[in-house]
């Protein structure tokens, strides 16, 4: 069965090798804010969200390995690339990075969707699915545990506090100003440096660490009430050498999710499972997604 999977993927990957020339791009209304998004296939759409710091190109495998089944639309969160980079953290609310995805599954016509998220993108996916579970049929998570699970450690794991430091940072006024896109692009695997480069030249490191300042718990904050329990099918996928969110925030998900969950561990991907481990969750996704 994975080879059929595998073969499948392979065979699409060849019909669509530069997937710059591929994708179709577009833009949707937030109120006022556009977000850009890229789409790629058609079929039941798949919208991917991505983390820190990123942008759409984030899902360049799972693009091509899903889009002969799927219209997979991957999103610039608001301050990336190229969409809109409001100016001050209260624009960076979760609610109103909800509503980005929200109007682009409107501006699409489709009244839910499969919901994909990375990072900050998953914490976005999670809400989404919290709050306004109408709009979402299926959710797939990388490398974000469940809110509450990640609140539970950042409230009681020493090891987990130390890894957070990274957060406290972007915290602190002026933060952004020691960011580069060279820097911020050496995350990236190294071929796709100078694609990252050009994407974070258009961005807003200011916007980005907003999303830390009005959303990320500070120390000694309870982190507020907990994320209400989401109630339809998740895929989880962690790679466990991320050294950022530690596989202990994963114990108990099962507790607020009411519907079947699968929770995929890779050993050897890092924070970013889409790319260290693009082909276990590609396949497994399209799996996943078609039973």
């Amino acid at each position: 069965m994975k080879l059929v999977f595998t073969l499948a993927i392979g065979a699409f990957l060849m019909s669509a090798a530069d997937l710059d020339k591929s994708v179709e791009h577009g833009y949707a209304n937030s109120n006022g804010v556009k977000i850009h998004y890229a789409s790629l296939g058609k079929g039941p759409l798949v919208v991917m969200i991505h983390g820190f710091p990123d942008f759409w190109y984030s899902w360049r495998h799972q693009m091509e390995g899903l889009a002969d089944r799927f219209q997979v639309v991957a999103i610039d969160q608001r301050g990336y690339n190229l969409s809109d980079k409001p100016k001050g953290v209260e624009n960076y609310d979760m609610s109103l990075l909800v509503g980005d995805v929200a109007a682009v599954i409107k501006h699409l016509g489709k009244q839910k969707a499969i919901i994909v998220g990375h990072d900050w993108g998953g914490a976005v996916a999670w809400s989404i699915a919290a709050f306004q579970p109408d709009l979402v049929e299926k959710l797939v998570i990388v490398n974000l545990p469940n809110p509450n699970g990640l609140r539970r450690e950042l409230q009681n794991n020493p090891e987990q506090q130390k890894n957070s430091q990274y957060a406290r940072n972007f915290q602190m006024e002026g933060a952004h100003l020691k960011l580069t896109a060279e820097g911020l692009a050496r995350l990236a695997p190294e071929a796709e440096r100078p694609k990252y480069v050009e994407a974070f030249k258009r961005s807003d490191f200011e916007a980005m660490l907003a999303y830390y300042k009005r959303n990320y718990p500070k120390p000694g904050d309870s982190a507020g009430a907990a994320l209400p329990n989401v109630k339809m099918p998740v895929l989880m996928f962690h790679g466990l050498k991320d050294s950022a969110l530690l596989p202990g925030a994963l114990n108990d998900t099962w507790k607020w999710v009411e519907a079947p969950l699968t929770l995929v561990t890779i050993p050897n991907a890092g924070h970013w499972s889409q790319w260290d481990g693009a082909e276990k969750v590609t396949s497994t996704m399209r799996w996943w997604l078609t039973q």
